[in-house]
């Protein structure tokens, strides 16, 4: 069940992930992408390898992810008809 109730939500299902298709909804997906991108370049910065960048950046892009598909999932309108 989502949150959104009658008027348009922040994302539509799009496969196993969500699209989304309001201006909150981008504004999410581009404040994600920032921290990922962030967090990538701190973290390559300081490593060795390909290995140490990937469990360094792993802490951090996994859960805001996932805390994004959540958000997604719960704001979510249902498909396009």
């Amino acid at each position: 069940m989502s949150v959104v109730r009658g008027g348009r939500g922040w994302f539509v299902p799009w496969g196993w992930v969500y699209r989304p298709v309001s201006w909150p909804g981008v504004g999410l997906v581009a404040l994600a992408a920032v921290f990922c991108a962030q967090v990538f370049l701190a973290v390559d910065r300081h490593s060795h390898s390909v290995s140490d960048t990937l469990y360094g950046v792993f802490p951090y892009v996994v859960p805001c992810l996932i805390l994004l598909n959540w958000i997604a999932s719960k704001t979510s309108a249902g498909p396009i008809p």
